[in-house]
C-alpha cells in the first residue's frame, strides 16, 4: 500500500498539472475565437458602411452635391 501512495501523489500533481496546462490552452483558443469574431463583426461593419456611402452618393447624384446652404434653405422652405 505504501507503494500506491508514493507514486499517488506526484500522479495527481502531474494531472493537476496537466489540467491546468488544458485550461490555459482552452483560454487561448476562446480568446482566438472572440478576436476573429470580433474581426470579422468589424468587417461587416466597415463594408456595411463603404455600401451605405455609395448608395449615397449614388442617391444625390455622385459628386455634384449641392452647397451646404443650399440643404437648409430647402428644408426650411418646405417647413
Amino acid at each position: 500500500m505504501l507503494h500506491f501512495k508514493a507514486i499517488g501523489t506526484p500522479l495527481v500533481l502531474s494531472l493537476a498539472l496537466l489540467a491546468l496546462a488544458g485550461c490555459d490552452q482552452a483560454d487561448k483558443s476562446a480568446q482566438q475565437m472572440l478576436d476573429q469574431a470580433a474581426q470579422s463583426a468589424k468587417q461587416a461593419i466597415d463594408d456595411t458602411n463603404k455600401a451605405a456611402q455609395q448608395a449615397l452618393n449614388e442617391a444625390i447624384g455622385g459628386e455634384a452635391r449641392k452647397p451646404k446652404d443650399a440643404d437648409t434653405t430647402a428644408t426650411t422652405e418646405e417647413i
